[in-house]
């Protein structure tokens, strides 16, 4: 029988660190039976994401539900990367129940959003729903995310006019945009922090949007999938900062990726990240380590200088044990001098 209703796609969007894989973590081990399609724009070229959402072996979301979008910001390349994907997920046998979309921490909502009245896809797919993830800690302190000198030194170049977009006014995007607000990692927050970070959220968003604590970014799925709110239909209620500009581009950040052997020390090496992160001003760094004598592997996130490890499920079976990281950051990083220090 011919499929009648609209696919739903949520997007969660969120600036780096914030908390959007954890969340989809967790809306994929409550799927229910769900078919679960992801597609995950990776700011990268090594699909950190992908390699850590795989790892979750829920029941309703195999590997070949997920996809990565590794060629820059999913907002910047609309037509030649997302769209094809979304019409390839249409085109299976057994189309997706769901499709949840995880952007870049640079993405824009607003024209990925808008992607979805092109006429290939309007008929079958709605957006269901935006969801910003926050880093409540960070927005607490005024930085957004991460390093306050990384954070004002990042921002988005046009393709024919240069214009400065920094990353106060992305955060405005997101929540502008945004059918509900996770306000993530409450549990390293005081209650006057919580105020302020509220208060934040407050002055950004529209009338009526929710904004749902959480911790680890465990949100219950009845709460962020179901939202019916088609927000591909009232576009003019989600204002942007480059309504009217022509489309932008990304081409101040670089990324590059670093692979290395077994680890001796894995402490030894989630120490040292906080500094080479400061002197290089690097903006994030994620990845995975293998560790000598240990069967699990190793997950390294990092935002500025702030790091978090865990190990998240044992080697498979004729996997190479490697250490791989992401490093991403302003164009001009001295990549040479990072590689040395990541290996020392």
């Amino acid at each position: 029988m011919a499929r009648t209703e609209k696919i739903p796609a949520t997007v969660i969007t969120g600036f780096l660190g914030a908390g959007k894989t954890s969340a989809i973590r967790h809306l994929l081990s409550r799927a229910d039976g769900r078919r679960i399609a992801l597609i995950i724009n990776e700011f990268g070229d090594l699909g950190v994401d992908g390699e850590i959402l795989k790892s979750c072996a829920v029941e309703g979301c195999g590997e070949e539900d997920i996809v990565e979008l590794a060629n820059g910001c999913i907002c910047c390349t609309v037509a030649d990367d997302f769209l094809p994907t979304i019409e390839s997920l249409l085109a299976r046998p057994e189309p997706p129940d769901h499709i949840v979309i995880e952007t870049s921490g640079l993405a824009l909502p607003k024209p990925l959003v808008k992607a979805f009245n092109w006429p290939e896809v309007r008929t079958r797919v709605t957006v269901d729903g935006v969801i910003a993830v926050v880093d409540g800690p960070a927005v607490a302190a005024g930085l957004f995310a991460g390093d306050p000198a990384a954070l004002e030194a990042q921002r988005q170049a046009d393709e024919s006019l240069d214009h400065e977009s920094p990353l106060e006014e992305l955060f405005e995007e997101q929540l502008v945009c945004a059918d509900m607000v996770v306000l993530n990692k409450t549990d390293m927050m005081s209650a006057d922090e919580l105020a302020a970070a509220r208060d934040a959220i407050d002055r950004e968003i529209r009338p009526g949007i929710g904004v749902v604590k959480a911790l680890h970014g465990a949100i219950d799925p009845k709460v962020l999938l179901g939202l019916g709110a088609a927000a591909e239909d009232d576009l003019d209620a989600r204002p942007s900062h480059i309504d009217g500009l022509p489309e932008h581009d990304h081409d101040d950040f670089t990324s590059f990726s670093v692979t290395l052997g077994e680890l001796a020390s894995p402490e030894a090496l989630v120490a040292a990240l906080p500094s080479v992160a400061a002197r290089f001003g690097i903006l994030r760094i994620k990845g995975f380590a293998a560790v000598a004598g240990r069967d699990m592997r190793l997950i390294v996130q990092g935002v500025g200088q702030r790091m978090q490890s865990y190990y998240d499920r044992p080697w498979r079976d004729g996997e190479a044990r490697r250490t791989s990281l992401v490093v991403i950051g302003e164009r001009g990083l001295d990549e040479a001098a990072i590689r040395a220090a990541l290996a020392g």
